[in-house]
């Protein structure tokens, strides 16, 4: 197995001061949020106790993102996920946005690959390579951010300008591990 499938593992000393195993060195929930989006889990043990706390950890680090306005969760959402702790439905809750997640990646992917495939007859069309590159441009945008998404599928016939052949190839890749963590799931 991959050292980098394997949870990153983040000790937590009596001092409060989160240790990552792997770089000897110590780590700020910013570096932590940085490993997850980069696509890697994380697990973080209390040293003393044995403790999993990661939970803890990564709720705090939404409730970080969430109060600096970067708000991903909208208030009627947070308000349900309260009362779902206080009602019998919290058992069905964590699978129901696992599920949801899962069904959104996978419809990134479908998108992606659609819009690679187009017929030949469409990229004959008047500005259709120019809609093309602005659809591209706005995904990218919209979700850049997102661990593992690229924006192009490995093995399309879909065929780039020849200043980006570069480019595509690292999207092709990037696109390629994607998939496999996703198959994975």
């Amino acid at each position: 197995m991959a050292e980098t499938d394997k949870p990153l593992l983040i000790k937590r000393y009596a001092s409060r001061r989160l240790y990552n195993t792997e770089t000897s060195d110590y780590v700020t929930l910013e570096d932590i949020s940085g490993f997850i989006r980069g696509g890697r889990e994380v697990q973080i043990i209390d040293l003393k106790s044995g403790d999993d706390l990661t939970r803890q950890y990564l709720l705090q680090i939404v409730a970080e993102h969430e109060s600096k306005g970067e708000s991903v969760l909208p208030t009627n959402v947070l308000n349900d996920l309260v009362r779902s702790y206080t009602t019998g439905v919290n058992s069905i809750v964590p699978q129901f946005l696992a599920t949801s997640f899962d069904m959104l990646r996978e419809s990134q992917t479908k998108m992606v690959e659609s819009m690679v495939k187009v017929p030949s007859s469409m990229a004959s069309v008047p500005g259709f390579e120019a809609m093309r590159k602005q659809q591209e441009a706005f995904l990218k945008s919209m979700m850049g951010g997102m661990p593992g998404w690229t924006g192009a599928k490995p093995g399309s016939d879909a065929s780039p300008p020849p200043s980006d052949s570069a480019e595509l190839a690292e999207i092709k890749a990037q696109l390629a591990d994607l998939q496999k963590k996703l198959s994975k799931l």
